[in-house]
């Protein structure tokens, strides 16, 4: 039985680390990139990206995409983290505020006048990936522990 106090679980593990690896498929086959997110509330995860590149041509109509979040460790004993599959588009001009506030709230650095940093956001786009299905893996409580929720999708 999934509880609320798991999907908060989900949420700290997620705000604690900041990157995703996102794998995804295109007429090329499949592909798989890193990305800095930032989590709500609502396990959405968001990413800047810029639509030129190979996974932003794949998904700028929105798409499938499967995704994975780690806790960098060595010992097996020890490996936690989440895997997880979903939609992932860029973000639609009504969920904008939101999604901006949570991401810059997450990374403030974005919002600091670096000129440099200022050019490459004039390329980028921020996305959202919405999970449908996430699953926790804690080996620190028993080699292979695994826990996983279904979540309502909005398409």
């Amino acid at each position: 039985m999934i509880t609320s106090s798991f999907k908060q679980e989900l949420y700290a593990f997620l705000a604690r680390h900041n990157v995703a690896t996102l794998a995804y498929a295109d007429g090329q086959g499949p592909g798989a990139c890193a990305v800095w997110y930032a989590v709500g509330e609502d396990l959405a995860l968001y990413f800047l990206s810029s639509p030129a590149t190979r996974h932003g041509a794949a998904l700028e109509s929105g798409g499938e995409v499967a995704f994975t979040v780690q806790k960098d460790e060595q010992d097996w004993r020890a490996i936690q983290g989440i895997q997880g599959r979903g939609l992932c588009a860029p973000v639609t001009e009504a969920e904008r505020r939101k999604a901006w506030s949570i991401y810059s709230g997450r990374f403030p650095f974005v919002l600091r006048q670096f000129p440099d940093l200022q050019m490459a956001l004039t390329r980028t786009a921020l996305w959202m990936v919405t999970p449908g299905w996430l699953r926790l893996i804690d080996n620190t409580r028993g080699f292979g522990h695994k826990q996983e929720i279904e979540l309502a999708v909005r398409r």
